[in-house]
């Protein structure tokens, strides 16, 4: 595992052991061409993942083997164009333009050519040495699509490698490619737009001095005609002259052509993209069945009622799952752990007892969080992902989620939040705006994971009736859509639609689905282990040397003035931020019996679930938040969700003294 500025220093021309030249290929693709299995199939096993430098977008690298030589394979964010508006496309640009990797491979899809060179266009106008590896043909075959390589390789000036990635076919090829490139470093050609915008980038050439700007020529020139305000900047302090002569020529052309320069500048990609390929691409009859499959499939799972009924069945198993299935294994899980060692949140003794005991109690929690709920739930995201249905899943949820000033791929972390909150968190990452990201992340904060979830279960529905139970599900719902809504008013920033590819359905891939869900689970256990054990030792210590004691005191104006409930429930509370379900361990330990309704009226019952699902996140969550946005939202969301449950429980307690 590697974190932030880590594997970074292997520079292109840097000495690997051996004294062998350790080379860097960057991969570079729209999303969902096959970029991850073509990663995959290049590095094998010996991949490491992190993020980048400063950034939370997650970054994959790994070292390929081939011909003695040592190739250290970089697998860029999936874009679809390099404009440096998101932070996914300011690192492609930065790696690709500053660390001047020694090729970048664009991976496209054969089946919709088009649509992919736009970005392909913009790679060449960074004058990196590239190849086009022409992913999926297996797909354009199905299609009656049929691409000339050869011609594609000369019009372009690039290598044209055809592959089907999920099988490893043409990775041979491709890796050979790879090796005669890092070798040789070809430059793409110059693909020449229209007459006067060319003309206008030559002008503009002739005014950048070498070096300016910090980006090749060529693409300076052109970000100045568009009107890049970052290249703007930097040009005007060493040639003034170049920024005003791209602002008039700017001009020209939208006299000409009556739009802004950087919509006639995307419109030449386009046309020369479409130029390319009606002299690439034949398009026949498919002469099989399976050409028509995925749109056969998305009239059900895009039709209005139909598709939300198969979106509800989806979701509805994922949660029996989670309520059901993953709690009965938790508890198995538990039953047999015991038998290895009890589980005694509250323990005196000997420091070594302590230690042994709050280390011991904190890996139970883990392991009975992770192998129930979280492989699960990652293993049956693969499947979903990987067969082409959780992309219609978003699209279906998009108009929803904009209630919350979000779009449709803030599902996924908001569904993974009923598993774990920790995971759900970091998966925000799919989010492309800033505002949207932390708010989807605040957001997920508020589902009831699977820890909350056992003790409204264990409290409510056990103790007073399951009518309850739901009805604090309904009332998080509630909270989490007003407080969305607020949030997004409240927050700064800007919100952006959502942009995702419709992949063509397939068979998940067995190897591909469990290498996913392994790679997920394994940036896991990095926080959510040490979290709970270190969290563990440290409550399970302050109550043996009596620190805890106090606790109940200090927080008493609050648990019994203000919530009403039993002056032990401070301390409880406490055990509850190691993970939220270790309360009714604690409560069990204190109060010496599970029957709680002897020692709690059905009303605090209820309030004790309230808060607790409300107040401060786990501990796990707090770091991952910490990681994803730093300390100060981290602890902010921390404060403010436990004043909310302060606020709830409150009310709460006086309400149903009306009617308990």
């Amino acid at each position: 595992m590697i974190g932030a500025g880590d594997g970074m220093n292997n520079r292109p021309g840097t000495r690997a052991p051996g004294d062998r030249r350790e080379y860097v290929v960057a991969l570079a693709g729209n999303a969902n061409v096959g970029k991850s299995a073509t990663f995959n199939q290049l590095t094998g096993v010996d991949q490491e993942i992190g993020n980048w430098p400063g950034k939370t977008v997650e970054r994959a690298e790994g070292i390929l083997e081939y011909q003695g030589q040592r190739i250290r394979v970089i697998d860029l964010p999936g874009i679809y164009s390099i404009t440096a508006l998101s932070t996914e496309e300011q690192v492609s640009l930065e790696f690709i333009a500053h660390d001047h990797p020694d090729v970048v491979v664009n991976i496209v899809d054969a089946s919709a050519l088009e649509r992919n060179l736009f970005f392909t266009l913009q790679l060449a106008e960074l004058g990196s040495p590239m190849i086009l590896a022409l992913n999926q043909m297996d797909l354009a075959r199905k299609k009656g699509i049929t691409i000339d390589t050869g011609r594609l390789s000369n019009l372009l000036g690039v290598p044209v490698i055809p592959t089907i990635a999920v099988q490893g076919k043409g990775i041979a090829g491709l890796s050979d490619a790879i090796i005669r490139a890092v070798q040789d470093r070809p430059e793409p050609h110059t693909i020449l737009y229209g007459k006067e915008v060319e003309d206008c980038i030559a002008r503009i050439l002739q005014q950048i001095p070498d070096g300016a700007g910090g980006y090749p020529p060529r693409w300076t020139a052109i970000k100045l005609l568009e009107g890049d305000p970052d290249t703007l900047w930097v040009v005007r302090k060493q040639a003034p002259g170049a920024v005003d002569l791209a602002r008039e020529c700017a001009r020209e052309l939208e006299t000409i052509h009556g739009e802004p320069a950087g919509t006639v500048l995307s419109g030449e990609r386009y046309h020369a993209a479409e130029r390319i390929v009606r002299d690439v691409m034949e398009i026949h009859t498919p002469r099989d069945h399976e050409a028509g499959l995925t749109e056969r499939i998305d009239r059900l799972a895009l039709h209005p009622v139909l598709g939300y009924l198969l979106l509800i069945m989806t979701i509805g198993g994922l949660l029996v799952w989670t309520f059901v299935i993953g709690a009965w294994i938790s508890g198995i899980l538990l039953f047999w752990l015991s038998l290895i060692a009890p589980v005694e949140p509250l323990i005196t003794g000997s420091l070594a007892d302590i230690v042994l005991n709050g280390a011991w109690t904190g890996l139970v929690a883990a392991l009975t969080l992770i192998i129930p709920y979280v492989i699960p739930f990652y293993l049956f995201l693969a499947l979903i992902e990987d067969s082409g249905f959780l992309t219609r899943f978003s699209l279906m949820l998009d108009r929803g989620m904009h209630k919350m000033g979000l779009h449709g791929k803030a599902i996924i972390p908001l569904v993974l939040g009923f598993g774990c909150t920790v995971p759900a968190c970091l998966s925000c990452r799919i989010i492309e705006s800033p505002k949207q990201k932390f708010l989807a992340a605040f957001l997920v904060t508020l589902v009831p994971c699977s820890a909350r979830t056992i003790v409204i279960l264990g409290i409510v529905a056990a103790f007073v009736n399951i009518w309850w139970a739901l009805a604090l599900y309904l009332f998080d719902f509630i909270v989490l859509v007003v407080l969305g809504r607020i949030a997004f008013r409240a927050l700064p920033g800007e919100s952006v639609g959502m942009i995702m590819e419709m992949p063509d359905y397939h068979f998940p891939r067995i190897p591909g689905v469990i290498g996913q869900t392994w790679k997920r689970t394994k940036s896991l256990l990095g926080i959510v282990m040490p979290s709970y054990i270190l969290g563990s030792i440290v409550i399970t210590a302050a109550y043996a040397l009596g620190y805890l004691g106090p606790v109940n005191a200090l927080l008493s104006p609050i648990t019994v003035a203000l919530l009403g409930l039993p002056l032990m429930t401070g301390v409880v509370f406490i055990f509850g931020i190691v993970r939220k379900e270790m309360t009714i361990l604690a409560l069990a330990a204190i109060f010496g019996t599970t029957v709680f309704s002897t020692i709690m009226t059905p009303a605090q019952l209820i309030v004790f679930a309230l808060v607790t699902m409300f107040y401060v996140p786990c501990i796990s969550t707090i770091l991952a938040l910490a990681r994803e946005f730093g300390w100060r939202r981290a602890l902010g969301i921390t404060l403010l969700e436990t004043a909310l449950a302060i606020a709830f429980g409150a009310a709460a307690i006086r309400l149903l003294g009306l009617f308990l």
